[in-house]
């Protein structure tokens, strides 16, 4: 599925059981975001035209990164991720630094660090249309606390939240039908979560995809960017780890 979002190119690309990688275009530059299985990504760049400029990661997970290595090499693409957490991946081409950018085609592409669910996770901005965030926000939900505490993530995600509005999240994960359930059980009056799970449950009864999402939706609906602070998160993460 490809679509076009403020001169963008966005190409959603399923991987293993529930990842979604994406392949961002613009302006002749194009860049592949965590890709898991090296065939499937291949396979997706050689749709689109056969040319790759970058393999973004966000962070070291195998189902991010497996297939990054041989991506690029097969594209001479150059692999990029954060400096601070390079010993943990393949090794890199380019290694940034939280607020570092680079040009991107007519545009940007810019890394921040958005620890949490990794302590060297990352998000990659492509102008300020774009949020390639891999598992630090899903649609209606988080990444697990892996590697972070409730303030360092939490300091995240309002990161994350203050982007504009209209910014398309491109999230690592299928999860919003679950994430919904339980968004639902925490903030059972939000009437515009309660109108956004019955879409969800209608997508994916449909087989349809519920990502990329806007940041405008999950700041009304999604109940850990609503977090006030760090205790608040603190306490829903707990819940959704039980749930």
């Amino acid at each position: 599925m490809s679509i076009a979002y403020a001169g963008f190119t966005i190409t959603r690309v399923p991987m293993l059981t529930d990842n979604y990688a994406w392949l961002v275009g613009h302006d002749g530059a194009s860049a592949f975001i965590d890709p898991a299985d090296a065939a499937v990504a291949i396979e997706a760049v050689d749709r689109q035209g056969g040319k790759l400029d970058y393999v973004l990661l966000t962070h070291h997970h195998d189902d991010h990164i497996a297939g990054a290595a041989a991506l690029a090499a097969r594209f001479g693409a150059a692999l990029v991720g954060n400096a601070a957490d390079a010993a943990r991946l393949p090794a890199l081409d380019m290694a940034m630094n939280d607020n570092e950018s680079i040009a991107f085609g007519g545009s940007t592409l810019k890394m921040i660090t958005t620890p949490g669910h990794t302590s060297g996770h990352v998000t990659y901005l492509f102008g300020d249309a774009i949020a390639a965030c891999g598992d630090t926000l899903f649609s209606l939900g988080c990444g697990r606390m892996f590697e972070g505490t409730p303030e360092i993530f939490h300091t995240s995600l309002h990161r994350l939240a203050t982007l504009a509005p209209d910014t398309m999240l491109l999230c690592g994960h299928e999860y919003t039908l679950a994430n919904a359930r339980f968004a639902r059980s925490v903030d059972p009056d939000n009437e515009a979560l309660m109108a956004r799970a019955r879409v969800v449950e209608k997508l994916r009864a449909a087989g349809e995809a519920t990502i990329p999402t806007r940041l405008a939706d999950e700041l009304l609906t999604n109940p850990f960017l609503r977090a006030q602070t760090p205790e608040e998160f603190a306490r829903l993460r707990a819940a959704k780890d039980r749930f």
